[in-house]
């Protein structure tokens, strides 16, 4: 009986609540992609249900002009694509993000599922921005309220790697370690999210009137702005390592300098 109790407290003295103990990178994966295809899944399920046409409305209302029908439902549509780009471009920085981590630990874990609960919002968001009148209240703290939600999706992923970056030589590639050639771009990759939302956020409540075209805009145009940051980073560095390069020719020139006024 002594022998069986003291094999249990070893097997219990084996689980801990460290967070920094690891956690299997696969499975955080496979659970991040499930959910990233659920949402996108609810998107189009809620754009199919109630923004289809009917048939009857299509002859009487529009007389049988389909385009016209469909140009009713403008806004929820713009609003499902701006929603479903900004589902993509979350999985797309998550796989950028684990592309370079070599280890996950319970710590990464968990802010993982804290930003993929808030992923899970996005349904609900769009439904929020495409289901009020235009201009009106309600439409702007729903606006508001989906700002809301990506920001926290997005700076939760930011944590993940900020996490990350306290144990890099266990958990970060080289690439995206302090001085990698990458580290620059995930950092502003990273940061994109969060500063353009909750950027809008504060433009939404200061300029009440154009939020829903601060929304939409801010949808459009961040697929462009990460085309640009791989662009813009790479021409900082570039002039960051000229300016360094040039530093270091006139250290050697005042070195050569010194060296030939000693005698």
């Amino acid at each position: 009986g002594q022998r069986a109790e003291e094999e249990e407290h070893h097997s219990l003295e084996t689980f801990t609540f460290y967070l920094s103990e690891p956690l299997s990178k696969e499975r955080v994966e496979a659970f991040s992609d499930g959910v990233y295809a659920i949402v996108a899944t609810l998107l189009i399920l809620d754009i199919c249900e109630d923004n289809v046409p009917d048939p009857r409305e299509v002859e009487e209302k529009f007389h049988g002009s389909l385009l016209e029908a469909l140009s009713e439902y403008g806004p929820n549509y713009l609003a499902y694509f701006g929603s479903f780009v900004t589902i993509g471009l979350l999985w797309f920085v998550h796989h950028s993000l684990f592309l370079y981590v070599t280890k996950a630990t319970r710590l990464m874990g968990l802010l993982n599922i804290l930003s993929l609960a808030f992923i899970g919002g996005l349904p609900l968001a769009y439904q929020l921005t495409s289901e009020f009148a235009e201009k009106s209240h309600n439409e702007i703290e729903a606006i508001q309220v989906s700002c809301v939600i990506t920001f926290f999706a997005s700076i939760f992923q930011f944590a993940i790697w900020t996490t990350a970056l306290l144990c890099e030589r266990e958990t970060l590639h080289p690439f995206a370690r302090y001085g990698g050639k990458e580290h620059a771009f995930m950092f502003a990759k990273l940061a994109l999210y969060p500063c353009v939302s909750l950027g809008a956020f504060f433009l939404t409540c200061l300029l009440s009137e154009f939020s829903t075209a601060i929304f939409h805009l801010m949808q459009i145009v961040i697929p462009f702005a990460f085309l640009a940051l791989r662009i813009f980073v790479r021409i900082s560095l570039s002039v960051i390592r000229f300016m360094m390069s040039l530093s270091r020719q006139k250290v050697v020139l005042l070195e050569e300098e010194e060296a030939c006024l000693s005698p």
